[in-house]
């Protein structure tokens, strides 16, 4: 398994690291945490006018049709930042959705617009009752006339604020459903969560109308189709907590060199060094595992095993760094403007995107015939 770069590779590393040094310093990211909406107007038109969006959609649809491991690249280096928008929730998740599930003639209407940046989409799916499996979806949509209603609400909703389209996982007569929603329709309602999370929010639907042309596919299989949606794209997730490992590795780094303490760097100290390579360790961990399961994706063999191996270690290894993180850093480490904390929420938050460590565990037990 070769994991070196290739020269297209490398060109995208070097373009999103400029990017992300140059466009995402510290203080704007700081700023953009305390006022999300700032997303849209700054950073969205530069990542939009960059073409990542379109990357993970084919020439056909407006994409560039690029490797997942291609993508994995580009997000390692935003988890740097980390930069926050839709870029994984738009033009990786749920452009990949709607290049499994919609018709021909939705995709040909909706995934060039996706590629270009003129709609953000959003995947509603989890609930209140938060868990990783069909059985978990139970808002309903009732029939009205040729299309539906819809009423309830998603939790922990990535990225909805930005959104100009949602598509909303529901529980039809033939099964679990997706439609398509504009996030501006009369009986939506967008609320940003707040707390120790970055870009989540609840999205409640009144009696929201969904046309027959906004059913997405075939209604009672949108569930299969997200399944085999975060097999491709959970690990290109993953790697953007990689980035983040990586920044919290060289923070904590650059800080045992700096701070010193009874006339020494703290490097020097035994805890503080055994701090460290924790975080290597969870660094490492969630590097390998995530780039098997790219280059088993981009070779075209059984991946599933190592998808759900890198989901689990991954999200575990992004949290668990920034907790070491914090141990390095103590009490600077908890100033905003010094940015750790950037990671540790980001960290928390999606911690249980495309389903937590437990669930992935479980589906791993499930590919290894270890559980019926």
């Amino acid at each position: 398994m070769d994991l070196s770069l290739d020269e297209t590779q490398q060109q995208i590393q070097d373009s999103t690291r400029d990017f992300v040094r140059g466009a995402c310093g510290r203080d704007t990211l700081v700023k953009l945490d305390k006022d999300p909406a700032g997303v849209s107007s700054s950073l969205w038109p530069q990542i939009v006018e960059m073409g990542w969006m379109g990357m993970a959609l084919p020439e056909e649809y407006g994409g560039t049709g690029n490797s997942l491991t291609d993508l994995a690249v580009l997000f390692e280096e935003l988890g740097m930042g980390p930069v926050p928008g839709p870029h994984f929730s738009s033009g990786v998740l749920c452009a990949r959705l709607l290049l499994d599930a919609a018709s021909d003639a939705q995709k040909k209407k909706l995934l060039p617009q996706i590629a270009s940046g003129e709609r953000v989409f959003a995947l509603a799916g989890t609930e209140g009752h938060y868990g990783w499996s069909a059985d978990y979806v139970r808002m309903k949509a009732v029939k009205d006339g040729s299309g539906y209603k819809l009423s309830g609400a998603k939790a922990f909703v990535h990225d909805a604020m930005y959104a100009t389209d949602l598509l909303v996982l529901v529980r039809t007569d033939e099964g679990v459903s997706l439609v398509r929603v504009d996030a501006r329709a009369s009986g939506v309602t967008i609320r940003t969560l707040q707390g120790f999370v970055q870009s989540l929010a609840e999205v409640t639907f009144d009696k929201v109308t969904v046309s027959p042309d906004d059913v997405i596919g075939k209604a009672g299989t949108a569930w299969d189709a997200l399944h085999r949606t975060m097999l491709q794209t959970a690990p290109v997730l993953c790697a953007y907590k990689v980035g983040g490992c990586k920044s919290v590795f060289e923070m904590s780094l650059q800080y045992t060199k700096d701070r010193l303490q009874f006339g020494q760097p703290i490097g020097k100290f035994q805890r503080v060094q055994d701090h460290v390579i924790h975080i290597v360790n969870f660094m490492d961990s969630a590097r390998w595992t995530t780039y098997e399961a790219l280059y088993k994706l981009d070779s075209g063999q059984d991946a599933a095993s190592s998808v759900h191996m890198a989901k689990s270690v991954a999200s575990e290894s992004y949290m668990r760094a920034t907790d070491f993180g914090h141990e390095v850093h103590a009490g600077i480490g908890v100033s905003r403007e010094y940015g750790l904390t950037l990671h540790t929420k980001m960290s928390r938050s999606l911690y249980g995107c495309l389903g937590a460590p437990k669930d992935h565990r479980r589906m791993l037990e499930k590919v290894l015939g270890l559980v019926a």
